[in-house]
């Protein structure tokens, strides 16, 4: 049976910005000019396909959530608030930098929000696929990936479980442009998480350097791809991947420097970011984009 209820967020919010960073996933199922996205959740071995439509403003934001399971409809809206971080107050956190050198970046892009990938495991697989390409082959491979190996639900991609990578050889992979490394990367990883060997919802309870202590003891996860799935993964208030490119970019134009700042320069900067170093990471992103 189809639901839908309206949930508001403390603002500003810009919802518009989020359907933006989405886009840039070709197989997200999405339409920015009716600001809405189709997001798929699963409970157990059930598959759902959640509208997020935005029918508010950047300051007084509203949504529209619509969904297909009333037994489910309490957990898919706490999913989609958990997803798009509603629960928070943006408010204070830009109000945080108002002080710090980023200020004009807070007055510029009010709103900015930090929006998680709609699953842990999506989200690592994806860090470890686009780790040290370009964003547009890193995103021409996840949706070979996704396309080959995963579901599509009434037109909306559900990415491949755990399981099913588990089972994929290296060369179902490399047919489809994966690098050697790559290929094993992915697959060795699904096969720990299916082995019980790395359990990402325990790992979701950990601190942030306990969460990097343990990913970068795994075979083609280094720091970089720890800190992004903090980051997409879970959502978490306070990191800064001061080895991206995109970051270092950003900061040398902002800044007008000569030339691109160092990781530890950056960290130095950082340090009056903190608690909420996430937000001053996508809004640099924005800066550039």
């Amino acid at each position: 049976m189809m639901w839908t209820e309206t949930i508001r967020a403390i603002g500003p919010f810009d919802f518009d910005y989020a359907l933006f960073r989405l886009s840039f996933d070709p197989l997200m199922d999405l339409d920015r000019d009716g600001r809405w996205v189709r997001v798929p959740f699963k409970i157990g071995d059930d598959k759902h396909i959640v509208k997020v439509k935005a029918t508010g403003s950047t300051e007084q934001p509203e949504f529209q959530i619509s969904g297909d399971s009333d037994q489910d409809k309490s957990q898919l809206i706490r999913e989609v608030e958990e997803v798009f971080q509603l629960h928070l107050d943006l408010k204070q956190i830009h109000n945080h930098f108002s002080d710090t050198k980023l200020a004009p970046l807070f007055a510029k892009y009010p709103g900015t929000p930090v929006v998680k990938e709609f699953n842990r495991f999506d989200a690592l697989m994806k860090t470890i696929v686009h780790q040290q390409l370009n964003m547009k082959f890193a995103y021409t491979l996840s949706m070979r990936y996704v396309q080959n190996f995963g579901e599509e639900v009434e037109g909306v991609w559900f990415q491949p479980t755990p399981e099913k990578v588990a089972s994929l050889n290296y060369e179902e992979l490399r047919k489809l442009q994966f690098s050697q490394r790559k290929a094993e990367y992915v697959i060795d990883t699904s096969r720990m998480i299916v082995d019980g060997k790395l359990n990402l919802d325990e790992l979701a309870e950990k601190p942030n350097e306990e969460v990097i202590e343990t990913l970068t003891k795994v075979r083609g996860i280094g720091f970089w791809t720890a800190e992004n799935w903090l980051l997409s993964g879970l959502g978490r208030d306070n990191l800064l991947p001061a080895a991206d490119i995109g970051i270092q970019n950003a900061l040398k134009k902002f800044l007008n420097l000569d030339s691109k700042p160092k990781k530890d320069d950056i960290y130095t900067m950082g340090e009056e970011w903190s608690p909420y170093r996430s937000y001053a990471a996508i809004t640099l992103w924005r800066s550039i984009e």
